[in-house]
């Protein structure tokens, strides 16, 4: 088996990260696998909607942080193969399925899909603000959670999946991981009960909804992200993961 697993359910695609001994930590054969899956899924029309999943005891743990430890350049890769979904641009319906952890990139990941379902053992953090010179902010405000909430999030507090479908993070919140995926079933038959154009039409009229961070903003936090404190701290954060001890950084 590979660490990607499609499924084909009539016009519903189960896109499953199969990393279990990682959490599904995103290495560089994982990220291209998914970045295999969601194009295919773009380019074959029978696939109407997908469904992102996790096996094991977690969805996705992030970035895998031993990989980036020894290769030794923090976050992605470079030469990844492009990822429509991960780019924002797939036009298709999403639904993540999110059991145990969600973490820095697997909770990027729930947050990009269009819906999303969580069995109450799930946990999720964004993880970024302990492995680089800035949390990942802007996620918790463009999905238009309170701006208290949303800077919990950005500064890596983690949230239980009661808590996220409290505060309306979660479409549909299940008992165990064994109830996600009829769950996500039950959604595609409501969205495959009404016309192609219309569910197009109203996904793509949503998504433009969603606020936007102003370009000041986002200009200042590129600054800081490379000039906000010592970049040494990014891969301290990593070699210290991967050697299972507490890190030693630069005070600012």
């Amino acid at each position: 088996m590979g660490v990607i697993e499609q499924e084909i359910h009539g016009d519903v695609v189960i896109i499953r990260m199969n990393r279990p001994e990682k959490l599904n930590a995103m290495n560089i054969e994982l990220l291209t696998g998914l970045a295999e899956a969601w194009t295919e899924n773009r380019d074959t029309p029978s696939q109407k909607i997908a469904i992102l999943i996790g096996s094991g005891r977690a969805f996705c743990a992030g970035e895998d942080l031993v990989e980036a430890a020894e290769r030794g350049t923090p976050g992605f890769a470079p030469g990844l193969p492009f990822d429509p979904f991960w780019e924002g641009v797939l036009e298709k319906p999403v639904i993540a399925c999110v059991n145990g952890w969600a973490m820095g990139g697997g909770f990027i990941q729930a947050y990009y899909s269009d819906f999303r379902i969580a069995s109450k053992n799930a946990v999720f953090e964004i993880s970024e603000a302990r492995h680089w010179l800035m949390g990942a902010y802007k996620f918790g405000f463009t999905d238009t959670l309170p701006w208290n909430i949303a800077t919990e999030l950005a500064l890596g507090f983690r949230m239980s999946a009661e808590r996220a479908h409290q505060v309306g993070f979660l479409n549909r919140l299940v008992e165990t991981p064994d109830d996600l995926l009829p769950a996500a079933l039950e959604m595609c038959d409501h969205m495959l009960s009404i016309p192609p154009a219309s569910l197009k039409n109203t996904l793509d009229v949503a998504k433009k909804l969603r606020p936007k961070i102003p370009q000041d903003v986002e200009d200042y936090a590129k600054t800081l992200m490379t000039t906000g404190g010592n970049p040494d701290d990014v891969m301290e954060a990593r070699r210290a993961f991967a050697e299972k001890r507490k890190p030693n950084f630069t005070a600012v």
